[in-house]
């Protein structure tokens, strides 16, 4: 299989470009990546030089780069977009472009090439908040920020071309990842590295908003499963099963690394803000998925991995990543 994966420089693409190179003798993996702020090709330094893995240099917004790219592919697996809730609600324009039009752009190619199997990576996030219960695949789609809104619009744009023109696509959606190389704007990441330096951990609001965590490599294995196995035209939700509110995951972080609770610092929640992600997986356990990794678990080996790996996000928090935190927590003085 020749297997295209968009943004695998980034967090959960490049997890999953080693997690298919790790799985599969007879995969050739090219990864066509933009290298925005938070694409890193550091993250894929231990495959770089495996002969079955390519990395071309791209947007998913540019015709000719991904028509190019997308030569001769099996499939193509999406990961390619903007992907921070609080970075939309300041600058919508980017998701719009990249999340939408470069779907689109997408969606083209893979048309146009006969390309026989397109798998759009989603989120929870395009459903809405709950207080009860779980999304299925068949919920109706309420965005709260212009992240989940460009993610949802992609989303029904992939749906509408199986519908109309027949593309062979499939979408997953899966609840919060967690695990190695995550960018540390997000929760898990920035928590650690600022715990690791006894920096305050900024908590949104009253702390208790609900998210289900899902370790990266268990995110790895439900894609595959759909890449695979899935039902052309369909959607599967991918989660963990495991709820935790904000307040604690920020407190078992901080006795993982021995640190105090004073370092807790609650500001300003965030517009928009959803309460609580919950989504019912049953469809992808059809398929024989299941998660293997416990949270607790996980989020143990996550800590170490930030605990022994400080260069490579001590390189990353300066420069454009001071400037935004600056300006995100400014009332931390």
């Amino acid at each position: 299989m020749r297997l295209v994966v968009t943004g695998g420089a980034g967090f959960i693409g490049a997890n999953f470009v080693r997690f298919m190179l790790r799985r599969y003798d007879d995969l050739e993996v090219v990864n066509l990546d933009k290298l925005t702020y938070a694409g890193n090709l550091e993250n894929l330094r231990d495959i770089e030089d495996d002969p079955r893995y390519t990395f071309v240099k791209g947007d998913i917004c540019d015709t000719v780069v991904v028509r190019a790219a997308l030569e001769g592919a099996d499939a193509v697996v999406n990961f390619a977009a903007e992907t921070h809730v609080d970075r939309s609600i300041s600058g919508p324009q980017d998701f719009i472009s990249t999340d939408v039009l470069g779907t689109h752009t997408l969606l083209e190619a893979v048309r146009e090439l006969g390309i026989a199997r397109y798998v759009q990576i989603s989120t929870d996030e395009v459903y809405g908040s709950t207080e009860t219960g779980a999304f299925t695949e068949e919920s109706d789609l309420a965005p709260s920020s212009p992240y989940s809104a460009s993610k949802a619009g992609a989303d029904l744009l992939v749906l509408a071309y199986h519908r109309t023109f027949g593309t062979p696509v499939l979408i997953t959606r899966s609840s919060n990842n967690y695990g190695p190389y995550q960018y540390p704007e997000k929760i898990i990441p920035l928590f650690i590295t600022n715990a690791i330096d006894e920096q305050a951990l900024p908590v949104y609001g009253d702390g208790l908003n609900v998210r289900d965590w899902l370790h990266v490599d268990d995110n790895c294995a439900g894609i595959d499963a759909v890449l695979r196995e899935g039902a052309l035209g369909e959607v599967y939700n991918i989660g963990g099963g495991n709820e935790v509110e904000n307040l604690s995951l920020t407190r078992q972080i901080l006795e993982l690394l021995g640190k105090s609770p004073e370092l807790i610092r609650f500001v300003t929640d965030r517009p928009g803000h959803d309460r609580r992600y919950a989504i019912d997986c049953g469809k992808l356990r059809e398929l024989g998925w299941s998660p293997e990794t416990p949270f607790e678990t996980g989020l143990a080996r996550t800590v170490s991995w930030y605990r022994d790996n400080p260069d490579w996000w001590r390189k990353i928090k300066s420069g454009e990543w001071r400037e935004y935190y600056a300006q995100q927590y400014a009332e931390l003085g």
